[in-house]
């Protein structure tokens, strides 16, 4: 749809895929933006794939429906390449942000598509790393940031703040913040 942003979100249940959807909708609000931010299930358990959709748009969105057309893909776990199309409905120039150690060349050659663009950034590590737990949402918002500028990383990080003050300690809030961060200076492009 002309003037409208659409992500689609692939992870696994338990790994945030639909949180991410929901803080970046939330996070472009903030900037004045209308969205849609919602998830899709399927066998409702930890592990099971899973995912969600965001749409961003500077007007009124008035279509009610799932995204058969990605503007930006991300894939917050690199197995489910294996285990899913996650090219299904990609179009000429969409966007790719992958949790993968390989580079987006790599990623290209075994995804076997030639359009769109590719990202990658090591999100499993960086979670482990600034959170001490395999959950790579919030580095793949930072990363998706960096690689398509949808909003300001500030949005993202004082949404972020706001939105879960109340359910974190602050040790876990100031290390997503760092994973947001790092994610958004480290991810890949080709």
């Amino acid at each position: 749809m002309k003037g409208i942003t659409e992500v689609v979100w692939h992870g696994r249940g338990g790994q945030g895929a639909v949180t991410a959807a929901k803080l970046l909708g939330e996070a472009a609000l903030r900037e004045g933006k209308n969205l849609q931010a919602f998830p899709e299930f399927g066998a409702e358990r930890t592990g099971a794939p899973v995912r969600s959709f965001t749409r961003l748009s500077d007007k009124p969105i008035t279509i009610h429906c799932s995204i058969t057309a990605a503007d930006c893909i991300v894939v917050l776990d690199p197995t489910l390449i294996d285990v899913v199309d996650i090219t299904e409905g990609m179009k000429d120039d969409t966007s790719i942000v992958i949790n993968t150690v390989f580079s987006p060349k790599e990623i290209r050659s075994k995804l076997g598509i030639k359009g769109g663009k590719i990202f990658t950034v090591d999100a499993t590590s960086i979670s482990v790393s600034k959170l001490g737990r395999n959950i790579p949402n919030m580095p793949m918002v930072g990363a998706l940031l960096k690689a398509t500028g949808l909003i300001k990383l500030g949005s993202l990080t004082d949404t972020f703040k706001e939105s879960f003050a109340a359910k974190f300690t602050p040790e876990v809030i100031k290390g997503n913040l760092e994973a947001i961060e790092q994610a958004y200076k480290e991810v890949k492009a080709e």
